[in-house]
């Protein structure tokens, strides 16, 4: 990180590099100018202190750790400094059990379709027997259910169940606040590599009836946004390598 805050200085950037690793040195001295001006604008959630610098590398690593990025150097960059910054291991040990629960949108996307389609073939489930399904049961009595979920049960309540037992064991926990939660839910969600609308808005719907303020959610938005850098992480030093294999 020295090298990296040195060649900032040198090109007109701020100090906080936030998303950034050593590939924004050499960007700097490609372009110097666009490199200044990406800097200032995806560090900016770092600087404006409207989150905590704890919250803000645990949503980095949480973005970077979701199944649906899998970045090891960003996650690894962001659970560093979240640590620095005071997060525990439980708290980092949240986030990746969220970033794990996520892919749970494979079944929200697909299972509707399967039930139109397979409805339009004429084609039936096979008999079974009556299932407990008592996770279920108990996200309906917390008034958490997800109507999404439903054809989930239908399908195989068995797994559901099994699927939402896991995710209570998270969600119920007092590691971090109901606030934070929706606000990391809210990231995972709108993140680039996802941009899943129904959670999105459910996450901010909660995150509101949390106590989360217009600003804060805004960060987390500007948050994923920052992350889109991840794309010079990777490419400028495989640009430099081949310039130089070319030469």
């Amino acid at each position: 990180m020295a090298n990296v805050s040195k060649a900032s200085a040198t090109v007109g950037q701020p100090q906080e590099t936030g998303p950034w690793d050593s590939a924004l040195a050499q960007l700097g001295e490609w372009d110097p100018t666009w490199a200044a001006t990406c800097a200032k604008m995806s560090t900016n959630p770092w600087n404006q202190g409207v989150l905590p610098r704890k919250f803000i590398e645990l949503v980095g690593a949480a973005m970077n750790a979701a199944c649906t990025n899998l970045n090891p150097e960003g996650t690894r960059r962001h659970i560093r400094a979240a640590l620095a910054a005071g997060a525990t291991r439980d708290e980092v040990l949240m986030v990746l059990k969220m970033a794990s629960l996520l892919a749970i949108h494979s079944c929200s996307h697909g299972a509707p379709f399967l039930l139109e389609e397979a409805n339009a073939a004429g084609a039936k489930l096979a008999a079974r027997p009556a299932a407990a399904t008592p996770a279920c049961d108990k996200v309906r009595a917390a008034g958490q259910w997800n109507v999404a979920w439903d054809p989930f049960v239908e399908l195989d309540p068995v797994w559901t169940d099994e699927f939402m037992a896991t995710g209570i064991s998270v969600y119920a926990g007092d590691v971090l606040t109901l606030k934070d939660v929706e606000l990391l839910s809210i990231a995972f969600d709108a993140s680039y590599t996802h941009m899943y609308a129904p959670g999105t808005r459910r996450h901010i719907k909660g995150a509101l009836a949390a106590g989360a303020t217009q600003e804060e959610i805004m960060e987390v938005l500007k948050l994923c946004v920052s992350q889109g850098v991840q794309a010079c992480n990777l490419g400028v030093p495989i640009l430099a390598e081949e310039l130089a294999r070319a030469q």
